[in-house]
């Protein structure tokens, strides 16, 4: 079994969203799927919109896709987008 190195950028419904409490749902979400070593940096986007980009490594076996879906449900993200995904050695 395989690991996934997975990078997705997710952008808050507006700049006044705590962004500390969006990631620590990411992060239980994540860790719930097998997830690990979860990093986040933050990517001014205008008028002080922030977006947040979450790295994390997850199991081949877990459903990406579903987790995507998963994020977009937390309140206060409006959208999710994974930007990048591959295999680790």
């Amino acid at each position: 079994m395989g690991t996934l190195g997975i990078t997705m950028k997710i952008m808050p419904s507006s700049p006044d969203a705590d962004l500390e409490e969006i990631e620590q749902e990411i992060g239980a979400l994540i860790q719930e799927k097998g997830g690990k070593n979860t990093k986040y940096s933050e990517e001014p986007i205008a008028f002080g919109l922030k977006a947040i980009i979450a790295f994390f490594e997850l199991p081949e076996t877990a459903n990406a896709d579903k987790l995507e879906e998963e994020i977009s449900q937390i309140i206060d993200v409006n959208s999710v987008q994974t930007t990048d995904m591959r295999r680790l050695l």
